[in-house]
């Protein structure tokens, strides 16, 4: 899973943290274990605080207990998660504190928790500005968190255009993120720091937009009392963003196209041309080139303004993102005290599934009404509004009894996901059927034996016996050597991925 980086275990439980280094060994996850004393000690040999995956906390007997530790903690590294072992944070801890604080595991943890909090932890390490939920830029990148291909690729040419004066043609569906993109390629261009304006074209009537645009002299229509700087004057040096480009009219596209050629245009009931230095970045939901033939967009303008184009990726196309965009929309939340949230593995496989018509804009939506309704909840499918339950119930609930207490040295070596899926709870209970018969057979029938070659308890083993419905075969009450254990079931191999179990 995530054998690159380590798990620190804090608990003054001796019994408990031995049990949770057992399961973690089994899952071939590197870890620290040590009292709350000794956690200073534990950490210094490590290069960076960054090798730290998270903090599983237990039982704190030292004075101020688990909240005095966390505050500890947050000195060395405030942007490291922390997952509570057994308890949950008292509601009067410090908010800071508490955010940081991103599960609590019941004992011993359950097979889905353990998993859903360990790959939470991740996705809450990866972000920019990890704990914060803040990139170094203010209200930047929501739409461009993630590490899917196509909004890398979108990365990519932003980085290839932002330190140009290229015009920026944005094109994609409502909610995709266009002007998000639009300030990133001005906070990442020599132009960072003059203006960046933006207009949209749609929302601002037509007979007004020419003053919006170019400004006004005094008198220039009536009503027009005093002299006003347009939003091009208002940019200069800067940024003039265009949105819903497709909304100007001929009239004004023809005024806009000057600028582009000549750098000039001139102030409403003036005469007199006005030189200006702006970089226009232009966007659209609507198929500019189809507006070509209809005669509705001029095509000198056209080419003018899609010098570098840029497709925005609809949300439905990149759905592996969709975990790093909630937390990033959940940490601004709580940057923004709005609440705090948090969603299932369940839930987040539903979202993943839903179509997103209103794309970023929606989820944005969505997240804020959580934050609402369930305030510093967890979000399971049952919590989601109606549109957004896209798998059964009982689907969520899975192996939730099911506690880690087998590990496989290389569990990728062990097959290939086919192209059409699997049950993976049977497939998986299959597996372990099949491997306790193997080391009955090699033991002789002795269950001790048998224990020892699983790395596991022999109460374990007779529990799991139980669980499958795996007899013993008497013989004068001695075992009868390899097949002294059979299954009720007569399952005698794995079954090949995507066959029936």
């Amino acid at each position: 899973m995530w054998r690159d980086i380590k798990i620190l275990l804090i608990d003054d439980n001796l019994a408990r943290r031995r049990d949770l280094s057992v399961i973690l060994d089994f899952l071939d996850e590197h870890h620290l274990a040590c009292a709350s004393t000794q956690w200073r000690e534990r950490v210094e040999a490590l290069a960076s605080s960054r090798e730290l995956l998270c903090v599983l906390l237990g039982t704190v007997e030292a004075r101020g207990g688990g909240l005095e530790l966390i505050k500890a903690l947050r000195g060395w590294d405030e942007t490291l998660p922390v997952l509570l072992l057994g308890q949950h944070p008292p509601a009067d801890w410090p908010k800071e504190v508490r955010r940081q604080v991103l599960a609590s595991l019941e004992m011993p943890p359950s097979y889905n928790k353990l998993l859903d909090s360990l790959h939470r932890a991740q996705v809450y390490r990866a972000m920019p500005g990890q704990g914060r939920g803040l990139s170094r830029e203010p209200n930047l990148f929501r739409s461009l968190v993630g590490t899917s291909r196509a909004i890398q690729q979108v990365r990519q040419l932003l980085q290839q255009v932002a330190d140009t004066d290229a015009c920026v043609l944005l094109q994609g569906e409502s909610g995709t993120g266009k002007e998000v993109v639009a300030r990133n390629l001005h906070y990442h261009s020599r132009r960072r720091d003059a203006p960046f304006v933006p207009v949209n074209c749609s929302a601002i009537a037509v007979e007004l937009l020419e003053s919006e645009l170019c400004g006004h002299e005094q008198g220039a229509f009536g009503g027009a009392l005093y002299g006003h700087a347009g939003r091009l004057e208002l940019a200069q040096g800067g940024v003039l963003f265009l949105d819903e480009v497709d909304a100007l009219p001929l009239s004004m596209q023809a005024r806009l196209l000057r600028v582009l050629k000549e750098g000039v245009f001139e102030r409403l009931g003036s005469t007199q041309a006005q030189s200006v230095d702006v970089r226009i970045v232009a966007a659209s939901h609507k198929d500019l080139e189809a507006m070509l033939g209809e005669g509705s967009f001029r095509e000198d303008l056209y080419y003018r303004l899609s010098v570098f184009p840029i497709e925005m990726p609809p949300l439905r196309e990149r759905v592996e993102d969709l975990p790093l965009l909630l937390n990033e929309l959940i940490a601004r939340l709580e940057h923004d005290k709005l609440g705090s949230i948090r969603f299932n593995s369940a839930a987040i496989m539903s979202l993943c599934r839903h179509d997103w018509p209103g794309n970023l804009r929606e989820l944005a939506n969505l997240v804020e009404r959580m934050a609402i309704m369930h305030p510093y909840g967890v979000i399971g499918v049952q919590e989601l509004p109606k549109k957004y339950r896209h798998i059964e119930l009982e689907d969520e609930q899975g192996d939730e009894g099911g506690v880690f207490e087998v590990g496989l040295s290389d569990p990728s070596s062990l097959a290939l996901l086919p192209p059409e899926g699997l049950d993976l709870k049977d497939y998986l209970a299959a597996l372990e059927q099949t491997l306790i018969q193997q080391a009955l057979d090699d033991s002789a029938g002795v269950v001790a034996r048998a224990a020892e070659r699983l790395r596991i308890r022999r109460t374990t083993l007779v529990e799991k016996m139980r669980k499958y419905g795996m007899s013993r075969r008497e013989d004068g009450g001695n075992a009868v050597g390899p097949g002294a254990f059979v299954a009720v079931d007569n399952r005698s191999a794995v079954a090949p991925p995507g066959a029936e179990c």
